[in-house]
């Protein structure tokens, strides 16, 4: 396979894993809310097995991200964006 594809894989998979922790949702619960193994679901965070669209939309919807923003983005984007809404949320809080 192309390494750009390889590469994009992985990024999308750790980008999957940084949402997913800053929720602080666990794997059994992703796994739980996919209706897939904990097992399972840490091989799509591995990028160990390929997901489709299909599951890529239903992560997203679980994680509320958009898809985009999943695909397209690096770790410190993602990174920014949650810093970004926790900000966010502070202000609307108060």
């Amino acid at each position: 396979m192309d390494v750009a594809v390889e590469t994009k894989i992985k990024t999308v998979a750790a980008n999957i894993r940084k949402v997913r922790e800053y929720r602080d949702y666990t794997q059994d619960y992703m796994a739980m809310k996919l209706g897939i193994s904990q097992n399972a679901y840490s091989k799509i965070e591995l990028a160990y097995t390929r997901i489709t669209l299909e599951r890529l939309i239903q992560i997203a919807g679980i994680l509320e991200i958009d898809v985009i923003t999943l695909i397209n983005s690096t770790s410190e984007d993602l990174l920014k964006l949650n810093t970004s809404a926790s900000s966010n949320r502070e202000l609307i809080r108060n």
